[in-house]
């Protein structure tokens, strides 16, 4: 602990054990200076008062305070972005409603090894949450690591020549979206009528949080929304949520559409990715689809948004100023993908034009 220079960041866990390997593997990147590790909130926030983390990492449960009222102290104090780690789907959820920036999954049996084979991820969750645009809410051992290259949607589906599809009279949208999502997912979605087309969605986030995340968008939107299953079909007025580590592919049969899961490889490391779902859309829906990428640090999505746009889909980007993180979507408009670029608040809009 100590380097100079770097994303400054703050363990926060009464696990020795986690706070030393999280410790080591942090700081085994040049970018990143863990500057403290506390073993419960009140022993942090001595910390804080001395020195301001750039990115904080939040256990929930701890002796004395625990962490959802702990980030909600942060949040109206100094808001600041925090990655939660958990192992229980509706406290990942309060935390996302109480500001977090991403949330890990924390398992309940062979931690240590979990952290050692989760380099790259947790480096990339640190750097993603350091670019997130955060708001005010209410009251080393590692240098020779081979981080593993990033596979293209072709890992899944194989390659594809671009060919079009024939339109349907149903239209189904696609949403992808990573850091910040869940907020700009709930926005779009709970402002969607019954009468809405399809939508199938990939929200980079771990197993098991995913299903408590359907639930909760399910208790306050007019459409349904569920955690897809394999052969769920596409209906209208009703979502469709990847499973956390599945991917989710739109498949085409006669002219009804349904989803597939797959377990496949990592695609720009995660699963599920939206490449692969983007990718299954312009080869099965083309014209019949809406592409929209949404807030989220990298270029996952990037690659399938062009080739939706190329199979006719019309495609939306999030813009830069409603984004959390700016990443996914300023690639995709980089590479040509997205058609036009629009503020989170016209994206419903954009839905129901369809």
């Amino acid at each position: 602990m100590g380097k100079k220079g770097g994303i400054k960041v703050h363990i926060v866990d009464d696990s020795a054990l986690l706070r030393q390997a999280l410790t080591e593997i942090l700081g085994s990147d040049p970018d990143i200076n863990v500057i403290g590790a506390s073993s419960d909130p009140l022993f942090a926030e001595n910390h804080f008062n001395r020195e301001w983390p750039d990115v904080i990492i939040l256990d929930v449960e701890m002796p004395r305070k625990d962490g959802i009222t702990f980030l909600q102290e942060i949040m109206a104090r100094r808001p600041t972005p925090v990655i939660i780690f958990t192992a229980h789907g509706k406290i990942a959820m309060q935390a996302m409603a109480a500001g977090a920036v991403e949330v890990l999954s924390k398992p309940s049996l062979e931690l240590k090894k979990f952290l050692y084979d989760s380099v790259a991820m947790l480096v990339d969750a640190v750097k993603s949450a350091a670019q997130a645009k955060v708001v005010r809410m209410p009251e080393s051992r590692f240098s020779d690591i081979k981080i593993r290259p990033k596979l293209t949607a072709d890992s899944v589906l194989g390659p594809w020549d671009g060919r079009a599809v024939a339109r349907t009279k149903d239209r189904v949208v696609a949403i992808g979206a990573s850091t910040g999502g869940t907020q700009a997912i709930e926005y779009v979605l709970t402002a969607l009528p019954k009468e809405s087309p399809g939508v199938v969605i990939v929200q980079h986030m771990p197993e098991k949080f995913t299903q408590a995340f359907a639930e909760r968008l399910n208790d306050i939107c007019e459409i349904e929304v569920k955690e897809a299953s394999h052969g769920d079909p596409v209906r209208s007025g009703q979502a469709l949520i990847a499973p956390g580590n599945r991917h989710l592919l739109l498949n085409r049969r006669g002219d009804e559409y349904y989803v597939t899961v797959n377990d496949g490889p990592l695609v720009r490391r995660h699963r599920p990715s939206v490449d692969v779902l983007f990718r299954s859309a312009a080869k099965n829906a083309g014209a019949n689809t809406l592409g929209i990428i949404m807030t989220g640090m990298g270029d996952d999505g990037a690659a399938g948004m062009l080739e939706m746009r190329n199979a006719g889909a019309k495609t939306v980007a999030q813009d830069e100023k409603s984004c959390v993180v700016f990443g996914m979507p300023k690639e995709a408009i980089k590479r040509g993908g997205a058609e036009r670029v629009l503020p989170l608040e016209k994206i419903p809009d954009v839905i129901m034009k369809v």
